[in-house]
């Protein structure tokens, strides 16, 4: 399955606002309130990998701002309550977010991944 659920591969800039948090029917779902979401990643890079996003468009950690404090806040409490059920289910965690280059889809999004590494196709 591509990025965005169908068959052909996403090519926007921010696959969040754009394709999952619309269409959460296209993922597996673990969290999602009014504010934050969270799935397994639809590409995964590692045996377990999962995604938690703010759902109002943030462009990254470093562009976060006072007014963002509310929703970083609920995020970062769907990234702890989530980490810790894979730390405790796989006996390891670990959070990733990217910046700049390194940040494909431009909208703030914490990885949490456990596992051996998966080859990508």
């Amino acid at each position: 399955m591509s990025s965005d659920g169908v068959d052909a591969p996403y090519v926007g800039s921010d696959f969040y606002c754009d394709v999952a948090i619309p269409h959460t029917d296209r993922l597996d779902v673990m969290h999602e309130d009014e504010h934050v979401l969270a799935f397994h990643h639809t590409r995964p890079f590692w045996t377990v990998h999962i995604v938690v996003v703010p759902k109002r468009h943030i462009g990254s950690l470093t562009t976060v701002s006072a007014e963002d404090e509310s929703d970083v806040r609920k995020l970062l409490g769907v990234v702890q309550a989530v980490a810790r059920d894979v730390e405790f289910e796989q006996g390891a965690a670990a959070i990733l977010t990217n910046l700049g280059a390194y940040q494909d889809s431009k909208h703030l999004h914490v990885h949490i991944h456990s596992g051996e590494r998966r080859d990508q196709r």
